[in-house]
């Protein structure tokens, strides 16, 4: 069920929002050479407890998911480019790691995600990174009253495949709210004037992913962590928004 929320309400959304916001800047400077995965979650399960959060990830056991994930941020590196479930692995010069992560403040949710090179950064990866930040830009402008989720996917896929990437659209945006995934899914591909309208009130978290040679992915191991058919890097921004009557309202900004 798709809901739309008051303004009231979005205010209402502002401090969970803030708060992804802060935890993902936090592990984002701790991710340093040397510095374990682990270390990254225990970070963002600290900083969990001492705002008095709720974690949206540490009890996830979607469909798609072998067992519940158990830890409260995603942490995936170079080939993982989604649900990167945090391991014993120390980070190394040059690795791209994309850190994803939502919770809910006071009963509402904001879900955000940034990727970051760690050390040297190769240009390939600098790049990539760049055309999911663009995309993203892109996509929350397309979320005005009055369109389509298409042209949010439309805005999207523009980006990418003028950079020469393909998209996959297995994963992607959603409904925010009260919890983490809802109605409508956001694709990162689609056809612009399709699909469900774009209303006042309606919270969305948009994500352009994008891996650097192909469109394919695989699951680890482990059950959780998404990686390329083909082993190239990834890259995944993310943000919460609103629209309002004025336009897109980005609820998870720094």
């Amino acid at each position: 069920m798709i809901e739309l929320r008051t303004p009231a309400e979005i205010e209402q959304m502002r401090p969970a929002g803030r708060f992804v916001a802060e935890v993902l800047a936090e592990t984002a400077a701790a991710a340093k050479v040397g510095v374990n995965l682990l270390e990254l979650d225990r970070i963002a399960h600290d900083l969990i407890r001492s705002r008095g959060a709720e974690s949206c990830y540490i009890d996830y056991h979607p469909s798609f998911g072998a067992s519940p994930f158990g830890k409260v941020i995603c942490t995936s590196v170079n080939d993982a480019v989604l649900h990167g479930l945090p391991h014993d692995y120390r980070l190394r010069d040059g690795d791209l790691l994309s850190l994803d992560f939502a919770a809910s403040v006071d009963g509402w949710v904001a879900d955000s995600a940034v990727s970051i090179v760690v050390g040297s950064a190769r240009d390939e990866d600098l790049r990539l990174i760049d055309t999911t930040r663009r995309a993203l830009t892109a996509g929350i402008a397309a979320a005005r009253p009055g369109g389509k989720v298409g042209d949010i996917s439309a805005a999207i896929a523009a980006v990418a495949h003028a950079e020469g990437y393909s998209v996959n659209t297995q994963f992607g945006g959603h409904g925010v709210g009260r919890t983490m995934h809802g109605d409508p899914h956001i694709p990162n591909d689609g056809r612009a004037g399709r699909g469900f309208p774009l209303r006042p009130g309606l919270v969305i978290a948009i994500e352009p992913w994008f891996l650097e040679t192909t469109d394919k992915i695989f699951t680890d191991p482990d059950g959780w962590t998404l990686r390329s058919a083909d082993g190239s890097r990834g890259a995944h921004s993310e943000h919460t928004i609103a629209i309002t009557d004025s336009g897109p309202l980005i609820l998870s900004a720094p």
